[in-house]
């Protein structure tokens, strides 16, 4: 008799549960939502978490507060992400660092990237730009990579952090052009420019969110784009695959929120994002800066972070990293 009555309470359970689960959807939001930014400020993830954060904030009529948590490449603002209430009140800007690439690099994490996150949409695509000082004797790839062979292990480079965009790039760019170069990671985007500003590093693969301004100010020089076809934006400044044929990195953009998320819960999210991001304000302004608005399905994501995950996971194995 105990079996049967058991069925039936839990069938109750689940019957009551649904309908509540779908009023959560439809009344979200009826608070501020925290959007946390995992890198430090003034990066290319800042700029399109600012720019996100406002439409946001006046499409849905509720304060959507910014909070930057850099540190560990991503993976302190990510493990803050992960331990919060699936509610759709504590969402993330995503970007490969924390979630496709720090599987492969730590021993040890606080967080599970496939079962303590739930994709949203994501946001876009941008190419990185390999950035030098105006003065550096080299005008192109070509001549950075010859300038890099002259000095074995000594020209170094700076990226937002390990694991970061610019790591792989640097990575990638190290592996199909036979030299070797230092990786000098840093505490962001920002610091990682500013370091080849200061002549600290010769280069950097930053994004082009965050490089362009320093690129068309004539600060830096861009030598490259890491992307697969030219940038519209820096129409004349070729690809690294122009060179080094195959050559392809740029970092995704997404919206992630803690793991576990009702499905009715996700779709309304998915919804309101996709349409900010497909609105004229904001497809232009990602146009008019490099990236390419996308706006998906949390499939759709779901699925590009496993080819990622695959990808890079290979590119770190083959540099022989071993996970600290």
């Amino acid at each position: 008799m105990k079996k049967p009555f058991l069925f039936f309470f839990f069938l109750g359970l689940v019957v009551c549960f649904a309908p509540y689960e779908g009023a959560k959807a439809q009344n979200w939001p009826s608070k501020p939502i925290r959007f946390i930014s995992p890198y430090a400020p003034g990066g290319g993830t800042d700029i399109l978490g600012r720019a996100l954060g406002q439409k946001l904030t006046e499409e849905l009529k509720v304060a959507v507060v910014v909070d930057n948590r850099p540190g560990a490449g991503g993976m302190v603002g990510t493990d803050i992400v992960a331990k919060s209430a699936p509610d759709g009140y504590t969402l993330m800007l995503g970007t490969p660092s924390p979630i496709t690439v720090a599987p492969f690099l730590n021993k040890k994490m606080s967080y599970d990237p496939i079962h303590d996150l739930t994709p949203i949409t994501l946001i876009t695509v941008v190419p990185a730009v390999v950035a030098v000082l105006p003065s550096l004797p080299a005008k192109n790839i070509k001549q950075l990579i010859l300038l890099a062979k002259t000095k074995p292990g000594v020209m170094a480079f700076s990226s937002s952090g390990q694991g970061g965009s610019a790591h792989l790039a640097g990575l990638m760019l190290q592996s199909m052009a036979g030299i070797s170069i230092i990786h000098v990671p840093y505490r962001g985007t920002g610091p990682a420019l500013t370091a080849v500003m200061s002549g600290e590093v010769t280069f950097t693969a930053a994004n082009i969110l965050s490089s362009l301004p320093s690129v068309k100010s004539g600060r830096l020089r861009a030598l490259a784009v890491t992307s697969e076809k030219r940038s519209p934006v820096l129409a004349d400044v070729p690809t690294v695959g122009e060179t080094l044929p195959g050559y392809s990195s740029g970092p995704f953009y997404g919206v992630l929120a803690p793991g576990g998320m009702a499905p009715e819960l996700t779709a309304r999210i998915n919804a309101q994002l996709v349409k900010i991001i497909r609105a004229p304000a904001l497809y232009e302004k990602l146009s008019a800066e490099g990236g390419e608005p996308m706006g998906s399905s949390p499939e759709e994501f779901a699925r590009l972070i496993k080819a990622e995950t695959l990808r890079w996971g290979k590119v770190i194995k083959d540099a022989h990293i071993e996970p600290q």
